[in-house]
């Protein structure tokens, strides 16, 4: 049995892996999938000072609180900052890492930094607040105002991956416009000690190919 602790995307819930948690726990895994500060079911937290830290500091109280060892990390979208955040405070509660369609950053990059012309102009359309990133037109109707510092904040890291078991990337070939996860899919694809898959998927990949993520997830913890 493994334990997976599975964060999602921007503007997203934990309700978003809902379906995939049922699959896996079916196959006798452990599965938790917190909701963010500010997000979903979470959305009244949601204030300026939200940011990235705080979200690390979500999924650390998770590991803390449950006594979570050798967990698997996956993280979808933005949720790949979280797991770089997270896997860098608490190693020794990690074993493997998943990235669906994700960033995978360095120390100092942000999503802001990491990602495309098209999406710096959605983080910027903050709304009547100021601090809040609306949901685009095509996300799910639970779908939240994603707190903007958490995608302008730097992330600090003090050690590389290469500490964990495994590291997965899982790649949708079939955004409409320009991927921006296109550089980081790139900068992988040719590193031994990434196992990438190229999913003919959009960025849903819950949606779109729920039997292909299913299978890389559960290759992680073979």
């Amino acid at each position: 049995m493994a334990t997976f602790v599975l964060i999602a995307g921007a503007c997203h819930g934990g309700w978003w892996y809902t379906p995939l948690a049922r699959r896996l726990r079916e196959y006798g895994h452990q599965v938790f999938a917190p909701t963010l500060t500010g997000l979903g079911e979470r959305a009244h937290l949601l204030a300026g000072g939200v940011n990235l830290d705080t979200h690390v500091e979500d999924v650390l109280a998770v590991l803390s609180a449950e006594q979570l060892r050798e967990t698997i990390l996956v993280g979808h979208g933005y949720g790949g900052m979280v797991v770089g955040g997270v896997a860098d405070r608490a190693p020794e509660c990690v074993d493997a890492l998943v990235y669906l369609d994700a960033f995978v950053p360095d120390d100092g990059d942000s999503c802001w930094r990491l990602t495309n012309d098209e999406q710096r102009a959605w983080y910027l359309d903050a709304g009547d607040t100021g601090y809040a990133v609306p949901p685009l037109p095509f996300f799910d109707r639970r779908a939240t105002p994603h707190p903007l510092a958490s995608l302008l904040q730097r992330i600090r890291l003090t050690r590389d991956l290469s500490a964990f078991r495994r590291r997965d990337y899982a790649y949708a070939r079939r955004w409409p416009t320009s991927s921006p996860f296109e550089p980081t899919w790139r900068r992988l694809r040719t590193d031994p000690d990434w196992t990438v898959h190229e999913l003919d998927s959009e960025h849903d990949l819950l949606r779109d190919a729920p039997d292909q993520v299913l299978k890389i997830l559960l290759d992680a913890a073979a």
